[in-house]
């Protein structure tokens, strides 16, 4: 394939937040299309977009460049006395040409977020210097500082520029840029620009400055900057871009504009060919955590985590015979120890520790971290997963080196001190939370336009208000759904107008925040692998310039410490049984509860808890307070723990709208007999009455009717989860093998294969459904047996709401 003359290096994407409407995917997909061989992203002052940018290329099989077009202060960045936004800063578009040149350019956008934040985030001429090694500069729109002095009559300081940014780059190093998109002034510029370039020898290069895909998305960029800048499209002293030329164009395009200037298209290429950076993926940073002296972190984690079991298998009933659970322990401790993840373990199992020993509320596990037996052992999670059949494959593959993911519940009120401990431990440099992006939603998009094209704001809230209340909903899903919505564009234009423009912006990156959950450690400091960044307000924390799956992609170790209301509210109730006088005149410690009560005493047989839930009296109980799972317990009457893990896993919107969950009750209440293909079957699937509740067990049909692999049958139940046509086809004559060599008929082969697929995209994470289960019930027995400690708590933690205090004193 012969590829286009010429490559987009100054080009600006969603992640110019509110500034450019390009996805990331859309760039891609038209460089593809116009068949460059590279394209670049630059967006201003951030490489937010790089990682997903640079994997979405690769795929396509066009070079990634990754770029930033930084904003450099006039003299230092540490000088923050500039009248206004305009003098406080001048754009300078960087590329890196090496993985040193990417590297650098990490440790520039940082400073600009963390040291030179003055309007916007700045670099200078000294810390460029420090860190020019790899890079390739570019002069920039208007706005930068050589186009700035030129448009102002000033060859001369023009020319000084031009030496000193070639001086910091090296020679060949910094290109002068041509633009022609309809800017006033512009031409200008470019004549003198061709002039300094003759006189000063150095290169030139054309750019579009894109900041749209089309030229048909102009209006709806000119909307985009309106909903940034809070103006509507009839102001007339407000940011505008002139013309509607900001687009991705073609290399036919830029020729019929560049065309007498041809070394400016023919160093696109040069350009392109020059940058070559290459960003591992896959390669794990962990944190070294220091152990004793004289021992290895192998012999440390095994010695926890024998300690552990004795102190688990002596205090609690074991639920197999004790040599189970030494030989499930050994099998998982060489799994960690092949993989080289113990010290993940012993991470984890650190600030866990601390938590706690700071009296810290813990809660008993998330996702499938829940089935491993080692980090019950530890202290890191509180289900026994040999008592629920819970699988350590669905937590770590044995086949598959990949880090493991361990999510922890903390008091949402004192999250933050573990958060403290971790940074106190590992440095401050080397530890810090992730940053999320807020996206225009449907609802959301629409009221935003609609404010910028003057719609009121009662004809934005009658239209936004029919958008049905779905999390996954879209413009086009909502078009659909609501034939009112379809009626008003067909008779109002305004309306057509709104939806045309909101579905150009829909799902665009609005802002940026800091995610609930994430964080992330690193061996060496994080600004050695990810670019950092910090909000303009005071007290925000600094926090990766990647979202959670690009920090995953390129190494990082990330944790979700999730702040967690309800463990709040136990820990509070659980205070006031211990200090009975703390209620005036109540004293209501249960007389069957230990001198001093704990949750973690308490039976899971309880009659009073069971008949609360049976009752569906759980307002304010864990994932059981909703009024679709008051009527499920209703129908469905739990009488032991095995029932509330099921009703965690069964109300969701896939079993109900299948049909799944009405199903199982009437399979569990005898309304429909239960039959198995195979005895095999009735093993794994009696505990769920013949459905397939769980992923767990599709790995353990696969198992034992096909001879999978613990790993094997883990790769499945992800193939299963994901539908992907070609894999599901392997996956078939695999399962298929394996299970006629068993002796099975081929056509119950080809019949359970099925039911496997069919339930597989309902089926819940058992581990992290017994590890909620265990939150619903404790919450559950606080209220059934110490119900004015756990009102008193509850209504304290929600006192600001008071829809909530009505709607609990209701149940009361």
């Amino acid at each position: 394939m012969r590829h286009a003359d010429f490559v987009h290096l100054h080009l600006h994407s969603q992640y110019s937040l509110l500034d450019a409407a390009t996805r990331v995917t859309d760039i891609v997909r038209q460089a593809h299309a116009f068949k460059m061989p590279a394209v670049a992203i630059t967006d201003h002052g951030n490489l937010f977009g790089a990682i997903e940018f640079y994997k979405a290329a690769r795929k396509a099989g066009v070079k990634p460049i990754i770029g930033c077009e930084v904003y450099v202060a006039p003299a230092s960045r540490f000088e923050k006395n500039a009248k206004g936004i305009d003098e406080a800063s001048y754009h300078l578009v960087l590329l890196a040409r090496s993985e040193q040149g990417y590297r650098n350019l990490i440790k520039l956008v940082t400073a600009g977020y963390l040291e030179g934040f003055y309007y916007r985030p700045r670099i200078d001429k000294e810390i460029l210097s420090a860190h020019a090694e790899g890079l390739i500069g570019l002069s920039a729109c208007l706005g930068g500082e050589i186009p700035s002095n030129l448009a102002a009559g000033r060859f001369d300081e023009a020319i000084r520029l031009a030496g000193a940014y070639q001086d910091i780059l090296g020679k060949g190093n910094f290109y002068l840029e041509l633009q022609d998109n309809g800017a006033e002034g512009q031409n200008l510029v470019n004549r003198e620009m061709v002039r300094l370039a003759r006189a000063e020898g150095l290169p030139l290069v054309a750019t579009n400055d894109c900041h749209y895909l089309t030229q048909a998305d102009a209006h709806p960029h000119d909307c985009l900057i309106c909903i940034g800048t809070g103006k509507t499209v009839g102001e007339k002293s407000r940011l505008k871009y002139p013309g509607d030329q900001f687009y991705f164009k073609s290399a036919d395009e830029m020729r019929t504009v560049f065309g007498e200037v041809e070394e400016a298209l023919r160093n696109t290429v040069e350009i392109a060919e020059r940058c070559n950076v290459e960003i591992p993926m896959g390669a794990h940073h962990l944190p070294t955590y220091q152990v004793p002296p004289g021992t290895t972190r192998d012999e440390y984690l095994t010695d926890l985590a024998r300690r552990g079991l004795e102190d688990r298998l002596r205090q609690r009933r074991p639920h197999a015979p004790p040599d189970q659970y030494w030989s499930r322990l050994d099998f998982e401790l060489s799994v960690i120890r092949k993989m080289a993840f113990s010290g993940y373990f012993l991470i984890v199992w650190d600030f866990i520790r601390y938590a706690k020993e700071k009296k810290i509320p813990v809660g008993p596990g998330r996702g499938s971290a829940a089935g491993s037996l080692v980090a019950y052992a530890l202290g890191i999670t509180d289900i026994d997963p040999l008592a629920y059949g819970l699988l350590f494959e669905r937590f770590l593959n044995p086949d598959r080196i990949s880090l493991p993911d361990i999510d922890i519940d903390f008091c949402q009120d004192r999250r933050d001190e573990v958060i403290r401990y971790v940074t106190g431990k590992y440095g401050a440099d080397h530890v810090c939370q992730i940053i999320t992006f807020g996206q225009m939603k449907a609802k959301a998009v629409i009221r935003d336009v609609a404010r910028v094209l003057g719609l009121s704001y009662g004809e934005a809230d009658r239209i936004a208000k029919l958008v049905p209340p779905s999390l996954d909903m879209t413009l086009d899903k909502a078009i659909a759904q609501e034939p009112r919505l379809a009626e008003m564009m067909k008779s109002d234009p305004r309306v057509q107008d709104l939806f045309d423009i909101a579905r150009r912006l829909e799902g665009l990156s609005r802002h940026a925040s800091t995610h609930a959950a994430g964080i992330v450690i690193s061996r060496e400091p994080l600004s050695d692998h990810v670019p950092l960044y910090k909000g303009t307000k005071d007290g925000d924390e600094v926090v990766t310039q990647y979202s959670m799956k690009c920090v995953e992609d390129i190494g990082l170790l990330k944790f979700d410490f999730l702040g967690l209301r309800t463990l709040t509210v136990m820990n509070q109730a659980v205070q006031l049984v211990n200090a009975p006088n703390a209620i005036p005149g109540v004293d209501r410690r249960d007389a069957r509860d230990s001198p001093t009560f704990s949750l973690e005493d308490i039976r899971l047989d309880d009659a009073e808890t069971y008949a609360l839930l049976s009752a569906a009296r759980t307002k304010g109980i864990f994932q059981l307070e909703s009024a679709g799972m008051r009527d499920l317990l209703v129908k469905m009457r739990p009488s032991a723990f095995e029932d509330v893990i099921h009703l965690v896993a069964l109300y969701r919107p896939g079993p109900i709208e299948s049909g799944m969950t009405d199903d199982f009750i009437k399979r569990r209440k005898g309304a429909t007999k239960i039959a198995y293909d195979l005895p095999q079957l009735e093993e794994i699937l009696k505990e769920t009455y013949g459905v397939i509740v769980y992923q767990e067990q599709v790995m353990q049909i696969a198992k034992v009717l096909a001879n999978y692999s613990p790993g094997e049958a883990d790769v499945l139940r992800k193939a299963m989860g994901k539908k992907d046509p070609e894999v599901m086809a392997e996956q078939r004559k695999r399962f298929a093998a394996g299970a006629l060599a068993n002796g099975i008929p081929e056509k119950k082969v080809a019949k359970i294969f099925d039911l496997m697929e069919k339930f597989a995209g309902y089926g819940f994470n058992k581990s992290h459904s017994a590890a909620y289960a265990l939150l619903a019930y404790q919450t559950a027995y606080l209220k059934a047996h110490h119900p004015v400690e756990f009102m008193a708590a509850l209504l304290t933690s929600d006192m600001g709401n008071t829809d909530k205090v009505v709607n609990y004193i209701g149940e009361c």
